[in-house]
């Protein structure tokens, strides 16, 4: 057990919507706290317009952000991610608009992101972990 604070990224909240159990049993393995981005509850949302089961994973995704701590961002965020978007520029190495977001909330709140991005990396202000 561990008592880090989390950060989820969409790909990982895919895997705990599919049951894998390597999720789910690392979820339950926690002490700490786990967060959901607004912006990643964002990209579920968009993923289920695009889907074929739209009214199904839509309430799935409205269940999940009722339970959980779902952080938004504000002025503060939008200043680590201007830094974030800065260095990643100044080293030549950009990530997705949507990932500069998550990694800027992950670093103003001190989390440890849960990714299976690799280019999260690029970051070095945050932690990240692959799960």
């Amino acid at each position: 057990m561990n008592g880090k604070d989390y950060l989820l990224d969409t790909n990982i909240v895919i895997g705990l919507f599919a049951n894998e159990l390597s999720i789910t049993e690392k979820i339950k393995s926690l002490s700490g706290s786990v967060f959901i981005p607004s912006i990643v509850i964002g990209e579920l949302f968009y993923g289920a317009e695009q889907s074929t089961r739209k009214e199904e994973n839509k309430k799935k995704i409205e269940e999940l952000a009722e339970a959980s701590l779902v952080l938004e961002c504000d002025t503060d965020t939008a200043r680590f991610y201007g830094k974030v978007k800065s260095h990643l520029k100044i080293k030549g190495t950009p990530i997705p608009e949507n990932d500069i977001w998550i990694a800027a909330l992950a670093e103003q709140h001190k989390l440890t992101l849960a990714t299976r991005d690799k280019h999260f990396a690029h970051v070095e202000t945050i932690t990240v972990e692959s799960w």
